[in-house]
């Protein structure tokens, strides 16, 4: 099944022109990559091209073989974080700024670097593995050698290919031959537009007439199709035989096209390709989601700024109390070295990993199985959501439309009294005399009508104008013979472009009319007495965004009266139809109700009538500038004083879940938000008002406030600082281009209130833990350096240093991203324990003042205390004030965490462990005959107490006298 084949989903970006119109690069003509132009595609003869033509080629990658380094870094080093500690690394190679080995500050840098290389370097493979899969799949060409098969990297503008059922469409097409005997065919097309309903095309007349698909290369036969664009929705072209007597002109629409990555589900098709590689339509409206960056990590972004003036101040203090004497511009730059500690270079590092981790937890989590993270980037933005745009449609919903209402101006039908409807229509059927002859007479003829013949006619006008197609199945198979030859109730399905569409049309199966078969150019309905009604199709106007509504003529073959139906919204209608007095009130009523409104009319035209419209709408279709303002206008002379028939009330099945996950929302201080007119209003959200998709213009009205989304609408999506998409049966569109998708609504309760809540509060203790750390030695080191005379020089050497930040505190500060305050199922419990994040306390600046005096006071006071208490060789102070302060990291990683985790031991233990087996290495920086003494132990003891146990007094007693509210829960 090549349709499971990952794609990047079609976005909707703002174009820019100047990029997409001329390429990336000046050279860009000479690769075929030249501004868009219209073109003549002959059928099987890509050496008639008329200009080169992109290479069939998907390429979703950011880099090259060659730009890959180079971009990574740069992308890397043009942050101020990352050069700061490159301009500090470089500058050891500077002897009068040497303060140490070089590995003490090339290693730290180059850890960072190659975890962020390894991670896009894996992102980048899996991307090139990914276009790799979708290049290199095999068609059937149609050439003068016969069949060939071809990648799909090697398909050409005029080439004939063959799709095969089920099997994804490589390339912009034209539709020009089907196997189908119905003469069409269906697309699933849920990975270009997320719609799942499949979209009806029809191939090209004149080529499906055709005895073999071998006499396309016999014809000669050309199309004309307009110039690569965005819209998937719309196409002007041409076709044209000149071979034939007289030349064959056939219009082209979207109804015969067949875009890339869409995917057959009916039939074997043929196609002349029209568009390759980046002027594929699906290429085109896809775009890179922007890189979004966490109100968290701008937060952490911020506190390095600060930290890094508290550095600046701090050196210039030192060489102002040395008043400046000689070089000192050179002593500024060294102490600005010795004091680089005070911002953090793993800050970075720890707090990636922890993302990793996070996304890592969400995707195991079996309670919302089937959740994916896109963006590992952001998990902890889960946990700072103040609102929640959504969109309705198949996200609060089924998305599966039920009939509820049929209202005829003075009477109307709900649930309870359907069975009349179908009374009146079996009546029409058994008692044909006064009331078909009726319902048959023009408008005009003023014939009183009876409640009965209305009902009929509503009924019929509904069975006939729509878009949808029955479709025979037979034990899994589409069987074209037995089953469609007998319409066989058990085996008919109704494929449409809409599950609206669809429940008209059941509504009217269970009233009596059912649709039992159609094709592009017939329909046929089967009456309560089992007699098959058929009708000729001669138009079908199709329902756009922009009309908002669709329209069909047909011809009854048992009496010839041609009628021109059409539904659409009442506020277009309103103006369509004949003048009446409770159109407008009544569909107010009905939308107040929550139902999805729909105004039903009809127009009997005369043969003159109709030839008139079709020779001027023929005409009008062949137009290549500006066709689709010449057709609306033809079409728009039709539609004036139109018979109302009735309104008819569709509602979507709410999701069970769905009102207890906005109760949650609710409850943890989010509000949940729908569109207004225009996108530009926003109102809290009701879940039986049917609400459209947000456009980026609402976000941005919001954008004071973090945002959440749980609709189906990519633009809302990617605009949004969080994007959730719901696998929802309006497609996959969505959950491709939301940074976490989820498979159920109500999974967005737990992804927010236990794995947003934990990432954000596991980040800001991490964030505030490692900056601590620094700090602390960075308080040391000042001190040092304020006793003996303000010198430049570092207290700690070589591999201390390193090995301080890396494997004798890492495992134990890192283990706080397994760290909680409540359970899970606390948590869904109280949502209001979310509320307490929205406020940003677990980072912020007062949270961050604290920290710094913490860190200050330990660093004094383990380095007073080695000053104070050691012996007589400097060896000593550096024995007992890095061990006072490797077990005091110790110690306030335990003092931190709030539920232990059997790792969070193996990590204390761990980093203990391996820093009293490498004191055996470094005879040169400890003393380690000293450490085993009595003198050594009660001195490390003593520091360590005195630099921990008031934290822990005043930690016991703000739980004793002023407990956090999820201190109650825990009890």
């Amino acid at each position: 099944m090549t349709d499971n084949i990952p794609l990047q989903p079609v976005r909707r970006p703002k174009r820019n022109d100047s990029k997409n119109r001329n390429g990336c690069c000046p050279w860009s003509r000479c690769c075929g990559m030249g501004d868009f132009r219209p073109r003549t595609v002959w059928l099987g003869h890509p050496e008639k091209r008329e200009q080169r033509y992109p290479r069939n080629v998907i390429n979703n990658q950011k880099y090259n073989f060659f730009t890959f380094l180079p971009a990574v870094l740069f992308n890397q080093f043009k942050y101020f974080f990352n050069l700061y500690f490159l301009l500090l690394a470089c500058s050891q190679f500077i002897n009068e700024l040497r303060l140490g080995a070089l590995y003490t500050y090339w290693v730290p840098l180059g850890l960072v670097l190659a975890i962020t290389i390894m991670r896009e370097a894996v992102e980048e493979i899996r991307c090139y593995l990914r276009d790799k899969e979708v290049n290199s799949q095999i068609y059937s060409k149609l050439s003068t050698r016969g069949t060939v098969k071809v990648k799909s990297s090697g398909i050409q503008v005029g080439d004939l290919i063959i799709v095969e059922k089920n099997q994804r469409v490589p390339a912009d097409m034209i539709f020009l031959r089907t196997s189908e005997r119905n003469g069409s065919c269906f697309l699933r097309t849920d990975q270009l537009d997320g719609e799942t309903d499949w979209k009806l095309r029809l191939p090209v007349a004149c080529t499906q007439r055709l005895p073999t698909a071998g006499d396309l290369l016999q014809i000669r036969s050309y199309v004309y199709a307009e110039e690569p664009n965005i819209d998937i929705h719309n196409f002007v072209g041409t076709f044209t035989r000149e071979d034939g007597d007289p030349p064959v002109n056939e219009s082209l629409s979207i109804e015969n096209t067949l875009w890339a990555s869409t995917v057959v589900a009916s039939g074997t098709v043929v196609g002349v390709v029209i568009y390759t590689g980046r002027e594929l339509r699906s290429v085109m409206n896809t775009s890179n989601p922007r890189h979004k960056v966490g109100l968290f990590d701008l937060e952490v972004n911020c506190l390095t700024k600060i930290l890094f003036g508290a550095l600046v101040v701090v050196s210039l203090v030192m060489v102002a109390l040395q008043h400046f004497t000689g070089r000192w511009y050179l002593q500024i730059i060294r102490f600005l070295l010795l004091f680089s500690n005070i911002v953090p270079i793993s800050l970075r590092v720890n707090l990636d990993m922890g993302k990793m981790v996070f996304s890592w937890m969400i995707k195991k989590d079996s309670k919302i199985p089937g959740t994916v993270v896109r963006a590992s980037t952001i998990p902890e933005q889960l946990g700072r959501i103040s609102y929640l745009l959504t969109d309705k449609t198949g996200t609060l919903t089924l998305n599966e439309m039920v009939f509820r209402r049929l209202h005829l101006g003075t009477v109307a039908y709900g649930m309870d009294s359907m069975d009349e409807v179908q009374s009146h229509v079996f009546s029409a059927y058994t008692q044909p005399s006064h009331d078909l002859q009726a319902s048959r007479a023009p408008a005009a003829t003023k014939v009183r009508k009876t409640i009965s013949s209305r009902v009929h006619e509503a009924v019929k006008a509904i069975a006939l104008v729509h878009n949808v197609t029955p479709v025979y199945e037979a034990n899994g198979v589409t069987d074209q013979a037995e089953a469609e030859q007998h319409y066989e109730d058990t085996c008919r399905v109704y494929q449409a472009s809409s599950p609206d569409e669809v429940s008209l049309v059941q509504w009217t199966e269970s009233v009596g009319l059912t649709l039992v078969g159609r094709d592009h150019s017939s329909m046929q309905l089967r009456t309560p007495t089992g007699q098959i009604l058929n009708f000729t199709i001669l138009q079908i106007f199709p329902f756009t965004y922009e009309s908002k509504r669709m329209g069909i003529i047909v011809r009854d073959e048992s009496t010839g009266e041609i009628t021109f139906y059409m539904k659409g919204a009442d506020v277009v209608m309103a103006g369509i139809v004949q003048y009446n007095d409770w159109l407008e009130e009544e569909c107010g009523n009905m939308a107040r109700e929550g139902l999805r409104v729909l105004v039903v009319s009809k127009k009997s035209l005369t043969e003159e009538q109709y030839q008139d419209f079709e020779a001027r709408y023929v005409q009008a279709k062949l137009s290549v500038h500006d066709r689709s303002l010449k057709v609306a206008t033809v079409i728009e002379s039709l539609e004036m004083e139109m018979e109302l028939l009735c309104l008819t009330g569709v509602e979507d099945q709410l999701q069970t879940d769905v009102r207890p996950t906005l109760e949650i929302l609710r409850n943890a201080g989010i509000k949940v938000l729908k569109g207004g007119v225009g996108g530009s209003q926003c109102a809290f959200f009701a879940v039986h008002v049917a609400v459209s998709s947000l456009s980026p213009v609402s976000i941005h009205t919001y954008k004071e406030s973090r945002l959440g989304d749980g609709g189906n609408d990519v633009s809302m999506i990617q605009e949004a600082d969080c994007g959730v998409g719901v696998e929802g049966k309006e497609g996959k569109q969505a959950s491709l281009a939301a940074d976490f998708s989820v498979t159920q609504f109500k999974h967005l309760g737990r992804l927010l209130m236990v794995h947003g809540r934990n990432s954000y509060k596991r980040s800001a203790a991490l964030s505030q833990f490692v900056i601590h750390r620094s700090l602390c030695i960075s308080a040391m080191q000042a001190v040092f350096s304020s006793v003996f005379y303000f010198a430049s020089v570092p207290l700690y050497q070589g591999f201390l240093i390193i090995g301080y930040s890396t494997i004798y505190t890492m495992f134990p500060v890192f283990s706080l991203v397994l760290d909680k305050d409540v359970k899970s199922e606390v948590a869904m419990l109280y949502p209001e324990l979310y509320k307490d994040l929205l406020k940003g306390r677990p980072l912020s600046f007062k949270t961050f003042l604290t920290w710094v005096l913490i860190s200050i006071y330990q660093g004094s006071i383990i380095m007073y205390g080695a000053l104070l208490l050691f012996d007589s060789e400097f060896l000593h102070i550096v024995s007992i004030s890095f061990t006072s302060l490797i077990l005091t990291e110790l110690l306030m990683v335990a003092l931190t965490i709030q539920t232990w985790h059997w790792l969070m031991i193996v990590g204390e233990l761990l980093s203990l462990s391996c820093y009293i087996a490498s004191l055996v290495f470094l005879p040169s920086l400890i003393d380690i005959y000293f450490i085993t003494t009595v003198s050594f132990l009660w001195k490390v003891t003593v520091i360590t107490l005195v630099s921990c146990l008031p934290l822990y007094i005043l930690k016991y007693l703000r739980r004793r006298f002023s407990p956090p509210n999820y201190s109650k829960l825990t009890t």
